[in-house]
C-alpha cells in the first residue's frame, strides 16, 4: 500500500463520518493547522483570524495583495495626523437581527488588546489608539498619541464584536458559541478544538451571497493525510500541500494548484530577558552557565553563519520557500536590498563563539511547533544539525502549535523557531510586534516573547511608522531593518510561498496573507 493510500485508510479509520460526497453548495476544507479558540481577539495567529473572518467582520479588510479596502468601513478619512474619521456601512445587522453601530467598535477597540490569558495580543494594531468615540451610529473617529499612517491597514486585524454579546462574554462563550454571534458571511454552528469546524451562510449579510451554504473545516496537520483526503474526494481544497506531494497533486487532471509568494518569515528568536542563567542552555557536561551566552553579539553572529538558508528552502521545505535575511520579500515596503541573504560560514562561526569566551560551544534546546508551518519540526531539526556542527550541541522540542504558543508567551524557552506574517505587506509589522521592546501599557512588542531590546532602535521604529510620508516612511523603515539585522535581533530564515490544491471545477483566489477563506472559493464558469 502506498504512502497516499496509507495516509487515507488512517485519516478514514478515525473520522467515518468524512466519507461521501459533499452535497453541491456544501464546501469541505482541509486547514493545516489548528483554529485555537472561535473568540476573534484571544490570540494574534493567522490560523485563529483566517476563520474569524468568515463569523466577524473588520472594518477595513485587507485583499489579496495585502492592500486595504473598505469592509464594515464604508470610508476613511485622516481630519489630522492624530485623527481619523470612520463611516460605517448603513443597515449592517448582527446574527442575531440586532443592528450593528458605531458603539459595537468602540467596545471592540476597548476589548481587544486585554483579553484574559491571550497568548498573542492584538494591542500592537491599537497601539497608538487614545480615545475611540461614537460621534453618532454611523461615525467613529480615533485619536492617536501619535501620527499613525498605518492605522486602516493595522485596523483589519482586529475583529468587530457586538456590545450587547460580547460585554461579559468569555473566551469559552465564544468556543461554546454562544457568544459567537458576528456580522460576517457565515454563521457559527459548530466547534471541536484540534478537530473540527463548521459554519452556515449568513443569508443576511451585507455583502455579496456567499456560494456556499456550509462549510466545514477539519484540521489535517499531517500533509500526507491532507493530500490523501484531497485525492479521496473527503475534502475539496486543502492548504499547504506538502512540496513533495506537488508534483503528485500538479499530475491529476481533476486537481488544480494555486500559488502566491507569502509575507511570511521562518526564524529563530533568543531568550534576551535573563542576563544569567537561560533554561535550555548548558556548559557541555549539563551544568547551568553563569550567564546567558545569547546576550553576546559574537553568540548570536555564530549562531546566524552557521546555517545554510539555501539549504533549508531547497532540501528540507522543498522549494516552497526562499532563503531570506530580513523578513520582507524584495520589492515589498521597507525591504532593504542592502541586508544580504547570509552565507554559511562555519569557520567564521566557531571564531565568533570562541572570541565570546566559548570555544567548545555549549548546549542547547531549540523549541519549535511540529503541527504549524510547512516542515516546521523537520527545519528545527536540520538548524539543530547546524549548529552542532560549530560546537552548539543543539537538540530539538517540537510540540503542538497550542502547547508551544502558551509556554512561548510565558518566555519559557531559550531558543525558539517562531514566525511572523506580516500581512500588513511592509516591514513595520515585525519591527511593531517583534523586534520593539515589550512594553504593555504603551502595546509596543506585543509579540516579543523572547523580550529582545534596544533603546536605540525603539526610537527608530517609533518614528518610522509615525512618518506620514510614504517616502520617508519607508526609507526609515529600510534603516530600521539594517540596525535589526547588524543587531540580529532575530535570526531570518527562509520566506515562505503560500499553496492551495483544490478539486476542479473549483478555483481559489490566493492569498499572501496565506487565510484560506471560504469567501476565496468560487466555481469556473460554465
Amino acid at each position: 500500500m502506498n504512502a497516499f493510500r496509507t495516509a487515507a485508510a488512517a485519516w478514514l479509520a478515525a473520522l467515518p463520518m468524512m466519507a461521501g460526497s459533499a452535497a453541491a453548495a456544501d464546501l469541505r476544507i482541509g486547514l493545516s493547522a489548528p483554529v485555537t479558540s472561535i473568540d476573534p481577539h484571544f490570540a494574534n495567529a493567522a490560523p485563529n483570524s483566517a476563520f474569524a473572518r468568515h463569523v466577524f467582520d473588520t472594518l477595513v479588510m485587507r485583499g489579496p495583495d495585502g492592500r486595504p479596502t473598505p469592509h464594515l468601513a464604508a470610508s476613511w478619512t485622516p481630519i489630522n495626523e492624530n485623527l481619523w474619521e470612520f463611516k460605517l456601512r448603513e443597515g449592517v445587522t448582527w446574527h442575531d437581527g440586532k443592528p450593528f453601530t458605531a458603539d459595537d467598535v468602540v467596545f471592540s477597540y476597548s476589548r481587544a488588546p486585554s483579553v484574559p490569558n491571550s497568548p498573542a495580543s492584538f494591542g500592537g494594531s491599537l497601539r497608538t489608539v487614545t480615545k475611540v468615540e461614537a460621534v453618532d451610529p454611523v461615525t467613529v473617529r480615533i485619536t492617536t498619541s501619535a501620527p499613525t499612517p498605518n492605522l486602516p491597514i493595522d485596523l483589519a486585524a482586529v475583529a468587530i464584536i457586538s456590545r450587547h454579546v460580547g460585554e461579559g462574554a468569555t473566551t469559552a462563550d465564544y468556543n461554546s458559541g454562544k457568544a459567537a454571534i458576528g456580522t460576517g458571511p457565515y454563521r457559527f454552528v459548530s466547534y471541536n478544538a484540534g478537530s473540527s469546524i463548521a459554519v452556515a451562510r449568513n443569508d443576511a449579510w451585507w455583502g455579496p451571497k456567499q456560494e456556499w451554504d456550509r462549510v466545514d473545516f477539519r484540521i489535517i496537520p499531517s500533509p500526507a493525510a491532507r493530500t490523501a483526503a484531497l485525492l479521496s474526494n473527503d475534502v475539496d481544497l486543502i492548504a499547504n500541500p506538502s512540496a513533495s506531494d506537488l508534483p503528485r497533486l500538479r499530475s491529476e487532471a481533476n486537481l488544480r494548484i494555486f500559488e502566491r509568494p507569502s509575507g511570511r518569515a521562518l526564524f529563530i528568536s533568543m531568550d534576551m530577558e535573563h542576563a544569567d542563567r537561560t533554561p535550555f542552555i548548558t556548559d557541555n557536561d549539563g551544568k547551568p552557565l553563569p550567564q546567558n551566552p545569547l546576550r553576546d553579539l559574537r553568540v548570536r553572529q555564530a549562531l546566524t553563519l552557521a546555517i545554510s538558508r539555501q539549504g533549508l528552502a531547497e532540501r528540507v521545505i522543498q522549494g516552497m520557500a526562499e532563503p531570506t535575511g530580513q523578513w520582507m520579500p524584495p520589492g515589498a515596503f521597507g525591504y532593504n536590498p542592502q541586508v544580504p541573504v547570509p552565507a554559511q560560514d562555519l569557520a567564521r562561526a566557531r571564531a565568533l563563539l570562541a572570541e565570546a569566551g566559548y570555544p567548545n560551544g555549549f548546549r542547547a534546546t531549540l523549541h519549535a511547533s511540529n503541527d504549524r508551518y510547512p516542515a516546521d519540526a523537520q527545519t528545527a531539526q536540520a538548524v539543530a544539525q547546524m549548529w552542532t556542527r560549530i560546537g552548539v550541541t543543539t537538540t530539538v522540542e517540537a510540540q503542538p502549535f497550542s502547547t508551544y504558543l502558551t509556554r512561548l508567551s510565558r518566555q519559557e524557552f531559550s531558543l525558539v523557531q517562531n514566525s511572523w506574517g506580516s500581512t500588513t505587506a511592509e516591514a513595520g509589522s515585525v519591527l511593531l510586534n517583534i523586534i520593539h521592546t515589550f512594553d504593555a501599557p504603551r502595546r509596543l512588542g506585543a509579540s516579543n516573547d523572547t523580550r529582545y531590546s534596544n533603546a536605540a532602535l525603539d526610537k527608530q521604529i517609533e518614528e518610522a511608522l509615525s512618518t506620514m510620508d510614504d517616502r520617508q516612511r519607508e526609507q526609515r523603515l529600510a534603516a530600521a531593518v539594517n540596525v535589526a539585522m547588524q543587531d540580529v535581533a532575530f535570526v531570518p530564515l527562509v520566506m515562505y510561498k503560500n499553496a492551495w490544491a483544490v478539486r476542479r471545477p473549483l478555483n481559489y483566489v490566493p492569498r499572501m496573507d496565506e487565510a484560506t477563506l471560504a469567501m476565496g472559493v468560487g466555481r469556473d464558469a460554465n
